[in-house]
């Protein structure tokens, strides 16, 4: 009675704690799919997962469990008698008994295999719907499409049937070893001839473990034909695919081995009819002489006949390298351009390049972030995750901009409760808004939106800015219930709304708002009278983690990043195909040896609407998705051509892209042999660590253009070196979206490079202990990102400097630093920085550089130029005392002058 009522008890148990969670779970995440609009992705993948975890398990059940019941026949008797070293133990048989475990240990043997399978799904689906690329590899002639969609299966069907002999013949064996069907006798015997000579097996186990054997060395001589190929895409030496001593000594034995193992199986086969061993010997000789011998002549022929002439023997394989490389990475489209380096700019140089410099980004991502959070965070509860760069088109003008999205955080409530975290505190509100270059007198930054509502004071407006879906919105929530919804402060008191979107799945009844108190685990859910059959329950908020559900075979930018169109506030998130199969092709740090950036995400943060974008309709990955899943992908021309202004190339592409086109722009394969002209991304700093450059977006007229453009740059140095060797960007606008250019300067000019400008910025006699003061007046100087800043034939470096009260949390913008060819200044604005480098009308230095703005009003006023010129007063003043403390009388001269120029503008 007691076995009797513990059974059910355990079987209800497991019922209730795994299976109706993970039912619960799947069905709910089929209604949000269905809130989305993708549940036929959802479907097309659990029909994979299903069909290939299915098929799995069914080939390994019934091949574990044949295996298993052939051997079964040689236990014949009704008791097993083992020997110990107490004597001898009898155990009875119940032969139903054995069959039952049997069955058991195969469906479990067999489940795993199938879980195994079923995570396949991805290759099993590009194995189906490959698309071809047009072009072959350069030694076995296969299109491009066999590495990257074919030969990934085909290795996760070769590890299954593997593994699936593997455990037959352990499981086999293992019943004939305990039926006494195979006795080992090692009895003063060590060799592995005395062994097999050794082993005593009845002919019904040795007929089952030949055809076992032979079945393996038919998988084996599929393996050898997969490695032919994979030699294509595995390092080898000098280059990442098949090198010369691959090509004449492995490729050769590989083809030998899968005759070898194909021969072997046959003699497997042979073992079944004879009593002797010299069948099974002789096919596991034959497999292990030919690799042996295949390893002994490769290092061979490596060794006395490629080593001395390395450079000469690899050049046609450095070739397919550089060429597999420079298209898998889209490399092979980049544009090159030489320049001078060495032109000295003029005052019309400057005001040439006028667009340039006023889009100069003068705040940091990091400073501006603190400085937002403590000015238009207005609330404990709302915060800003993180700044995004843009650029857009603001009262006619083209110009750069920061912004962040104020979302709400709901650990940070002041009285956390469930009906304030699921049911008022639902979404963010607003955003901040301002131009890259501008501060107040302050030292803020100037906002053309802020505050809560948003107020905006350009013709850049934002008519919805609830924020339900963000970066930070990872909790779910309940809209248009009866509690009160939080809409955003005003005053002492506060503003409610009520949703009126079309995201969320609806609560409908009574059992789904089981289900979902089911899946989040809440009683809450079901009690709440607040929750009623109108209300929408919104869960997988966070913008990253909606898109990543949704399509998890591409790859994601780690920047997505906030855009405004049509008065709408959205996120766009980059994404990217790419693979590891590239034959010839060198992996990047991730080991990515191929990359597109053939997908644009967007979310809407209102309604939560998620849209997929194809932008590169050649990329064979992408167009293998888009017949596996052919409602996910729209065209870019329906995308609303505000947004398309919005797109801009991803910093996480065009990093790589850099990092490989460092050594992959040597073409030459001498030149690349001897990594003559070897490049790398240049460091600010090494101490107290390294510091490397990073991409940064910018608006600027290239050489050569008519008109300014938002683009990506980064530059690069010589390897080992200081000095720069050229600067590489990456274009947004238009029809030059993705295009790459190089600027080369001429390698036996010395160009200077960031670590040499930063050098001389900490040894200047004026900037040095000007920086070292501030950190010892309880301030703290925070050195901004160093800027290359090209402009005509040349190159300005722009660093802001800010500063920051011990102990305070909003950065201001105090200094501007620039540097040209051997000259470096500090100025208060990047406008006097310019107009002392580059002497000239004072009306003309300051038309590239906005005015600076009133933060109340945003309008520019006399008051506030006085006061700026005060404040510059005062500081020509100190500099011209610490100048005379010191000795520096130069210095001293040439700060009374600047006194004296400050006192003549002030009141006119």
């Amino acid at each position: 009675m007691r076995r009797n009522w513990r059974t059910p008890f355990f079987v209800t148990l497991v019922f209730l704690a795994v299976i109706v969670p993970s039912a619960v779970r799947f069905y709910t995440d089929w209604l949000w799919f269905g809130e989305t609009g993708y549940q036929d992705v959802f479907a097309t993948t659990l029909a994979a997962q299903g069909a290939l975890g299915g098929a799995a398990m069914a080939l390994a059940f019934g091949v574990l469990l044949l295996n298993i019941r052939i051997a079964l026949r040689a236990l014949s008797v009704r008791t097993l008698v083992l020997t110990t070293r107490e004597g001898p133990i009898a155990i009875p048989v119940d032969r139903r008994g054995v069959q039952a475990v049997s069955t058991a240990v195969a469906t479990v043997l067999a489940l795993l295999c199938g879980l195994y399978a079923s995570s396949q799904w991805q290759e099993w689906l590009m194995f189906r719907h490959a698309q071809p690329f047009g072009e072959v590899d350069p030694v076995l002639g296969r299109d491009i499409s066999f590495y990257i969609f074919r030969l990934p299966f085909l290795d996760v069907l070769r590890g299954y049937l593997l593994v699936l002999i593997v455990l037959s013949g352990a499981a086999a064996a293992a019943v004939y070893v305990v039926a006494g069907a195979i006795d080992v006798n090692l009895i003063r015997r060590g060799g592995i001839v005395d062994l097999i000579r050794g082993l005593r097996i009845v002919a019904p186990a040795k007929r089952h473990l030949a055809a076992l054997a032979a079945a393996l060395l038919l998988v084996l001589a599929f393996e050898a034909y997969l490695d032919v190929p994979r030699l294509l895409t595995t390092p080898a030496g000098i280059v990442h695919g098949a090198a010369n001593v691959d090509v004449a000594v492995r490729i050769p034995v590989l083809r030998l081995l899968m005759v070898a193992a194909l021969a072997g199986a046959a003699l497997a086969l042979f073992q079944m009819a004879t009593a002797s061993w010299w069948p099974i010997m002789t096919a596991a000789a034959l497999y292990i002489g030919v690799t042996g011998a295949g390893s002994v002549g490769a290092a061979v022929m490596h060794r006395f006949v490629i080593a001395p002439n390395e450079q000469a023997r690899e050049t046609p394989f450095i070739e397919h390298n550089i060429k597999a490389t420079r298209k898998a990475f889209a490399l092979d489209t980049v544009e090159e351009r030489e320049l001078s380096g060495d032109t000295l700019l003029t005052r019309a140089d400057i005001e040439a390049n006028d667009a340039t410099l006023g889009n100069v980004r003068l705040w940091d991502p990091e400073p501006l972030l603190q400085t937002f959070a403590q000015i238009q965070e207005i609330r404990t509860y709302y915060d800003f995750v993180s700044v995004h760069n843009d650029r857009y088109k603001i009262n006619g003008q083209y110009r750069q901009i920061m912004l962040s999205a104020r979302e709400l955080d709901s650990q940070s409530l002041p009285n956390r409760n469930w009906i304030n975290e699921r049911l008022t505190f639902t979404h963010g509100y607003g955003l901040t808004l301002g131009p890259v270059n501008q501060v107040t007198p302050e030292g803020l930054p100037v906002l053309f939106i802020k505050d809560l509502p948003p107020q905006s004071s350009v013709d850049l407006t934002v008519e919805e800015p609830s924020i339900y879906y963000g970066q930070r919105s990872n909790d779910y929530v309940f809209v248009r219930t009866k509690a009160r919804e939080f809409h955003y402060p005003k005053g002492e008191d506060n503003v409610y709304t009520s949703y009126e979107g079309t995201g969320g799945v609806p609560v409908s009844g009574f059992l789904r708002r089981l289900l979902f108190s089911i899946r989040f685990r809440s009683f809450k859910v079901l009690l709440s009278n607040d929750i009623t059959n109108e209300s929408r329950v919104m869960f997988h908020r966070q913008m990253s983690e909606r898109i990543t559900r949704i399509a998890p075979f591409l790859q994601y930018d780690p920047d997505p990043y906030l855009v405004i169109s049509n008065g709408r506030l959205l996120w766009l998130q980059d994404g990217y195909t790419s693979s590891r199969h590239y034959p010839y092709s060198t992996p990047a740090a991730n080991g990515v040896n191929y990359i597109r950036n053939s997908v644009k995400a967007t979310v809407d943060a209102y309604h939560g609407t998620v849209a997929f974008y194809l932008i590169d309709g050649k990329d064979p990955i992408a167009l293998t998705y888009q017949r596996i899943f052919p409602s996910l992908f729209r065209p870019l021309a329906d995308m609303p051509e505000d947004m398309r202004t919005r797109l801009r190339y991803p910093e996480g592409i065009f990093a790589l892209q850099a990092s490989m086109y460092a050594t992959y722009h040597m073409t030459n394969p001498a030149v690349f042999y001897n990594k003559e002209d070897l490049w790398e991304i240049p460091a600010t700093e090494t101490v107290p660590q390294l510091r490397v450059m990073q991409p940064y977006y910018t608006i600027m007229r290239l050489p050569g253009e008519q008109t300014p453009e938002f683009i990506q740059m980064l530059p690069f140095a010589p390897a080992r070196k200081d000095n720069l060797a050229s600067w590489m960007v990456a274009r947004s606008d238009g029809e030059h979206y993705g295009r790459l250019r190089v600027f080369q300067f001429p390698k036996q000019k010395v160009v200077f490079g960031p670590r040499q400008i930063v050098a001389r910025i900490n040894q200047d006699q004026a900037i040095a202990p000007q920086i070292t003061l501030w950190n010892q007046q309880g301030s703290e100087v925070l050195q901004g990102t160093l800027l290359v800043i090209p402009i005509e034939e040349s190159l300005l470096y722009i660093q802001p400097l800010y500063l920051r009260s011990a102990g305070g949390r909003i950065p201001e913008l105090k200094r501007v630093i620039v540097a040209h060819q051997n000259q470096i200044v500090m100025e208060e604005t990047l406008e006097k920085a310019l107009e002392r480098l580059f002497p000239g009308d004072a009306e003309g230095a300051a038309r590239h550089a906005p005015p600076v703005v009133e933060p109340s009003t945003g309008i520019a006023s006399r008051p506030a130029q006085n006061n700026e010129l005060l404040a510059s007063a005062r500081e020509h003043y100190r500099r011209a005392l610490q100048a005379q403390r010191v000795g520096n009388w130069s210095l001293y001269v040439e700060e009374i002058r600047k006194l004296g120029e400050v006192l003549n503008k002030i009141g006119k």
